[in-house]
């Protein structure tokens, strides 16, 4: 009979009327019958799947309104269920043939049931033979002791799941056996109603109700769309594989499943097939359509087209409603840049006015100088970031999966373990716990649903977890908590919604932890605490009320390549002695600062892009240390770098740009001269007092919500392992004085370095240009800040400005260009070697200085004198070397003024041309060249630079975390 004698849809309306085996018997007849069978999936075999009553949606629980990809296979796989118990691995090696034919002719059918063959279950299980089949009609079955299986038996309950009840507690002591649609209910005496020790069951669409399974390795389990409800749990103890497939938990009082003690050494027949079904899960590495890396339906993905967009600085201050240009420099009143020196005019406009009277005539070239290539144009045409207008308008995607996986063998190898529990396309919900490993157990989750627990997963005691593609949301607490040396992988799983951490890691646990979403918290995303560690790498951590990753408390892991974007808190929080290496993230869009680091945080932050937040791009608060390289900090709305003057952190190599406020501050922390400062109503901003309300309300709220690290309320301590190696033997030496070294400092809105400080500080070979403000301003500094061989140009206002009572030393610094004067300094200090050219102002103008000395210098003002000496100064000026700018300008090259009597004047060379008719002088910057004349570290390893000793670590922890604001940043809190 041929299919084209009649229309395909005619065919397939008398074909709906088939039964399975006669369905089965059609697709034999040829290709043609074969793809009309097939074509009825969403209609006869839909039909068929769903009409048996031991088959449930095969999507069910979690996802039962999605269709399947084929009723027929959902239908082959129940079908092969009902046969895979049978095989026994010894029996069918022993006599395989003989196995299948006796199998065939001994099995036998027995009914229980009032009216049938047998009353009691107890009854039947006495008389039955191997691989029978024991049908129990519908009725409850009450059993007042214990109950044996000696022999393989499958037990099916007849009628609707729920019509069959047993309450009884049983004790497999045979290779194998099947229970299919029963109702298991705990007897009187025992709340464990199944139980074996060494052989294999197979649990087929069954619900248990305030019970406990029991699975002792060797014995093995094989659970398929069974339920677990009234507080129903499986305790897996020591076991080598079991299998829980579309199964539901809910309603524990306890973990819905419990995984305890290391895999047996010996093994059942069952553990070959076990393992095997398990590898058959498809995507095991690769996206599937559930991967939390794309967006679900409905839900806009808030990464997507972000990572690629071209951002300008027009379109960043449109965002945020705010101005690059001058906003919020906190500058005293009274100070000015464009203080003038004696007999100039006062200028309306700063010194912008300065430019238009004069120009630079008598021009040496500069260009030069050691840090020139920062400036320059490339071979490509393209210009560095130093000197490029707009900010970089691209940052690195994070890897997929794969990706990380072919660069990590160990990472690999986990993820394809499959021994312990393997928990796939489970339900947990609306209990105490989800899954609970201790004492070298094992477990792997695939594509579950944790929701509505008060944790999802917790890991301890040496046990190894590997979750991928789990949905954890709506914890009362953590969703994952791992600690006491438990690892794993835990990759592409979708983690929000939290009411603590997302994912809590402490007291050594060592995770690797890979391209997941972790959103939407009400906590932090990622807290590692306690000498955790962990690697985190290439994860999407957004939206989460409090830090992204947050580490203390000895907390060291490695964090790489993630993007952390939108928190309503800092992007990276290191408090309370924690350290980490922070590499190579995007930490973007947060609310407060980008990378928060305080109270003997120490870690490593190298190669990040730090950019478009709220508040300040990275924060070291009080006793914060850290070594800051190659970041690239830019277009913040508060500071690229804010540093708390009791904190010795290394800056190196950063390109701190295109930030509103300051590149790089540094502040004193008790400062009564600056409370507006201190409250964030910076002088000059508009809306201050909105922006202090809202930043006072979210202390507020940070200080009534303190993050709770304790387990469950009980008491929080532990002890720390003396003995790390990590802790004892660091490859960083100490230092005493925060280090700033070979940052470029650009295009910032206020001033390129603000130090406002009570402690020294050193500034190694930077590159300050383009900023609205001065360059290098220094308010305050009781002790030495130390300004070597920094290349100062191009600035909106002076080249460096110090303020009275301030002790500077500016030694081999290259001073070009700059709107106002070369260096105003009003304080004490050394002015030694510095080559101070074209600026507006004057070259070096000293007032009212109790202690000074300007030597071996080489200064050409625009116009205004070279060095000026206003007011009662007293010191050294000798060996300097001062050039004409312009034959107009009527100032004197080196002024003095009349009480200045004390000063000491030596050897000072004024250079002019003879007349105004003569060309311009053959000056040059040589022996030396223009300074600074070392070449920019910036982009060098840190082995290159003067290293630290790692923190000492806190040997126990009894309190809850302290959260609250701190002076001087915009918003500056950590959480």
């Amino acid at each position: 009979m041929e299919t084209g004698s009649l229309p395909v849809e005619l065919w397939r309306l008398i074909l709906a009327y088939l039964p399975l085996p006669d369905l089965g018997r059609c697709c034999q007849v040829c290709r043609a019958w074969r793809e009309l069978i097939f074509s009825l999936d969403n209609t006869r075999w839909r039909q068929l799947c769903l009409g048996r009553p031991e088959c449930r949606h095969p999507n069910w629980p979690s996802r039962p309104h999605l269709e399947p990809p084929s009723w027929r296979e959902a239908l082959r796989q129940h079908a092969l269920a009902a046969r895979t118990w049978t095989r026994n691995g010894s029996e069918i090696q022993s006599s395989a043939c003989l196995l299948f034919f006796r199998r065939r002719k001994d099995r036998r059918v027995w009914h229980v049931g009032p009216g049938c063959e047998f009353e009691t279950l107890r009854g039947a299980l006495g008389v039955v033979g191997p691989y029978d089949r024991v049908v129990l009609h519908p009725g409850v079955y009450e059993e007042q002791a214990e109950v044996a299986l000696k022999v393989p038996v499958e037990l099916v309950g007849l009628g609707l799941l729920g019509e069959v009840a047993l309450l009884v507690c049983m004790e497999q002591q045979c290779p194998t056996a099947r229970l299919c649609n029963l109702v298991f209910m705990p007897p009187w005496f025992s709340t464990v109603v199944y139980k074996t020790s060494w052989g294999h069951v197979q649990l087929d669409n069954c619900n248990f109700e305030g019970a406990q399974l029991q699975i002792r390795g060797p014995g093995t389990c094989q659970a398929r769309f069974c339920s677990f409800s009234q507080g129903s749990s499986a305790h897996l103890l020591g076991v080598v594989i079991s299998l829980l497939d579309s199964c539901d938990f809910s309603g524990s009082d306890a973990a819905s499943v419990t995984v305890e003690g290391p895999p047996a050494s010996e093994r059942n027949w069952a553990c070959k097939h076990l393992a095997a079904l398990a590898r058959t899960f498809p995507s095991q590495f690769g996206s599937s359509p559930s991967s939390p890396r794309g967006s679900s339906a409905g839900e806009p993905d808030p990464a997507g087209g972000v990572k690629k967009e071209y951002v300008s600085m027009e379109d960043w201050k449109r965002r945020t409603g705010g101005d690059a240009v001058c906003q919020g420099t906190v500058i005293e009143d009274g100070w000015s840049d464009g203080e003038h020196s004696d007999g100039e005019e006062p200028k309306q406009d700063g010194t912008q006015n300065s430019k238009k009277l004069f120009t630079l005539i008598y021009k040496i070239p500069h260009e030069n100088h050691g840090l020139s290539h920062l400036l320059k144009p490339r071979e490509d045409g393209s210009l560095p970031l130093a000197s490029s207008p707009e900010p970089p308008s691209a940052t690195p995607e994070p890897l997929t999966l794969q990706q990380e996986l072919d660069r990590d063998p160990e990472a690999q190898m986990l993820a394809s373990s499959v021994l312990g529990c393997i928990a796939r396309r489970c339900l947990f919900r609306d209990g105490k716990g989800g899954v609970h490993l201790s004492n070298y157990g094992q477990a792997r989750l695939e594509e579950n649903v944790f929701r509505g627990l008060n944790y999802a997963v917790r890991c301890i005691q040496n046990s190894t977890i590997v979750m991928l593609r789990n949905e954890v949301c709506e914890c009362r607490a953590s969703g994952v908590f791992l600690r006491l040396s438990a690892q794993g992988v835990i990759a592409e799983n979708n983690i929000h919604s939290n009411g603590e951490a997302g994912l809590d890691i402490r007291k050594g646990a060592n995770p690797i932890i890979l391209c997941n979403k972790i959103h939407s918290g009400l906590r932090s995303g990622v807290v590692v605490l306690g000498n955790g560690k962990g690697s985190i790498r290439s994860n999407l951590i957004y939206n989460n009320k409090e830090a992204g990753v947050y580490i203390l408390f000895s907390g060291n892991p490695v964090v790489s390549g993630n993007h952390i974007f939108q928190g309503q808190a800092a992007g990276v929080a290191i408090n309370e002695n924690g350290r980490g290496m922070i590499t190579e993230n995007v930490i973007r869009e947060n609310q407060w600062g980008g990378v928060d680091i305080r109270r003997g945080g120490d870690p490593v932050l190298r190669n990040n892009h730090i950019c478009y937040g709220y508040s300040d791009g990275v924060v070291v608060g009080e006793r914060g240390r850290g070594l800051i390289e190659g970041n690239h900090v830019y277009c913040n709305k508060g500071c690229g770098v804010w540093v708390m003057s009791s904190s010795l952190p290394q800056l190196l190599g950063n390109y701190i740009i295109h930030n509103c406020m300051y590149g790089l501050a540094v502040f004193c922390r008790k400062d009564p001269e600056n409370a507006e400062a201190r409250e964030g109503n910076w002088p000059g901003q508009d809306g201050g007092d909105a922006v202090n309300g809202e930043r006072r309300a979210a202390e507020g709220e940070a200080r009534d919500g303190q993050e709770n690290f304790n387990e469950e309320g009980e008491l929080f301590a532990w002890e720390s392992d003396l003995d790390s190696e990590d802790e004892r033997h660091s490859a960083r030496r100490s230092i005493s004085v925060a280090l700033v070294e070979g940052n470029c400092l650009s295009y910032n809105g206020a001033v390129g370095l603000y130090v406002k400080s009570s402690e020294a500080l050193n500034v190694f070979g930077n590159l300050v240009n383009s900023n609205c403000g001065p360059g290098i301003a220094v308010l305050q500094s009781s002790q030495l800040t130390r300004l070597v061989t920094n290349c100062i140009v191009q600035n909106g206002r002076g080249g460096v400005t110090v303020e009275k009572d301030c002790r500077v030393e500016l030694r081999g610094n290259g001073i070009y260009e700059n709107s106002g004067h070369g260096v105003r300094l009003s304080g004490n200090g050394q002015i030694v070697e510095n080559d101070v050219v074209g600026n507006c102002g004057c070259g070096i103008q000293v007032s009212a200085s109790t202690d000074m000395k300007v030597l071996r210098n080489r200064v050409q003002p625009v116009q205004g004198c070279g060095i000026a000496l206003l007011g009662p100064v007293k010191g050294a000026v000798h060996d300097n070397i001062l050039f004409q700018g312009h034959p107009d300008n009527k100032k004197s090259l080196l002024h003095v003024d009349p009480g200045s009597e004390s000063c000491v004047l030596r050897n000072n060379s004024i250079l002019k041309p003879n007349n105004s008719c003569a060309p311009a002088p053959p000056w040059v910057l040589e022996n030396p060249p223009p300074r600074p004349l070392a070449s920019s570290p910036a982009g060098l390893s840190s082995s290159q630079y003067p290293s630290r000793l790692g923190i000492s670590m806190t040997a126990r922890v009894g309190a809850t975390v302290e959260s609250g604001c701190h002076s001087g940043s915009m918003f500056c809190s950590i959480l």
